[in-house]
C-alpha cells in the first residue's frame, strides 16, 4: 500500500514541498483547484502586504518597478476567452516574479530592512515560483501559447511601483483578483 495512493497525504507531502518552489512531482495535476492551497498563498500575500504598511524607512526602491495593473473588469473578463484569460494571468504572473526579484535586489543593501521583511520577501519568491508550477500542470501556458497571435496581441496594463508595500498590495490584489478569477474557471472546465 504505497502513500501515493492516499490523497490526503499526497496533498500534504505536496504542500510541505511547495514552498521551497520544488517542482511537486506526482503532485496532481489540479492541485491548484483545492481552494485551500490558493487561500494559503493569498493568505501569505495579505501578511506580507500588512506587515510593510508601517514601513516607511527602507522600503523605497531607487527605481521604479514595472507590475501588472490588477484591475478586473469583470463584463469584459467573463467575456475572454479562457486562452486570453491564460495569457493574462500568464504574463501577470511573470512580470510580478520579475518585480519582486527586482525589488529583492534594489533592497539587498540595505541595512534599514529588517529581517522579517527579507523573509516576506523570499517568501513571495518561492510562492510565485510555486504558483507557477500549479498553473503549468492546470494548462495555462499551454492554453496561453496555444493562441492565434492576433489574439494574444493584446499587450499587458502596467505601472509603475516604488515601494515594497505597493509591490505587496499588487501581488495580494494579483492573487485574489485575475489569478483566483482564471484558476475558478478552468477548474470548472476540467471538471465537466
Amino acid at each position: 500500500h504505497s502513500f501515493l495512493e492516499c490523497p490526503a497525504l499526497l496533498l500534504l507531502l505536496s504542500l510541505l514541498l511547495l514552498p521551497l518552489g520544488l517542482p511537486v512531482l506526482g503532485a496532481p495535476p489540479r492541485l491548484i483547484c483545492d481552494s485551500r492551497v490558493l487561500e494559503r498563498y493569498i493568505l501569505e500575500a495579505r501578511e506580507a502586504e500588512n506587515v510593510t504598511m508601517g514601513c516607511a524607512q527602507g522600503c523605497s526602491f531607487s527605481e521604479n518597478i514595472t507590475v501588472p495593473d490588477t484591475k478586473v473588469n469583470f463584463y469584459t473578463w467573463k467575456r475572454m476567452d479562457v486562452g486570453q484569460q491564460a495569457v493574462e494571468v500568464w504574463q501577470g504572473l511573470a512580470l510580478l516574479s520579475e518585480a519582486i526579484l527586482r525589488g529583492q535586489a534594489l533592497l539587498a543593501n540595505s541595512s534599514q530592512l529588517s529581517e522579517t521583511l527579507r523573509l516576506h520577501v523570499d517568501k513571495a519568491i518561492s510562492s510565485l515560483r510555486s504558483l507557477t508550477s500549479l498553473l503549468r500542470a492546470l494548462g495555462a501556458q499551454k492554453e496561453a501559447i496555444s493562441l492565434p497571435e492576433e489574439a494574444s496581441a493584446a499587450p499587458l496594463r502596467t505601472f509603475t511601483v516604488d515601494t515594497l508595500c505597493k509591490l505587496f498590495r499588487i501581488y495580494s490584489n494579483f492573487l485574489r483578483g485575475k489569478l483566483t478569477l482564471y484558476t475558478g474557471e478552468a477548474c470548472r472546465r476540467g471538471d465537466r
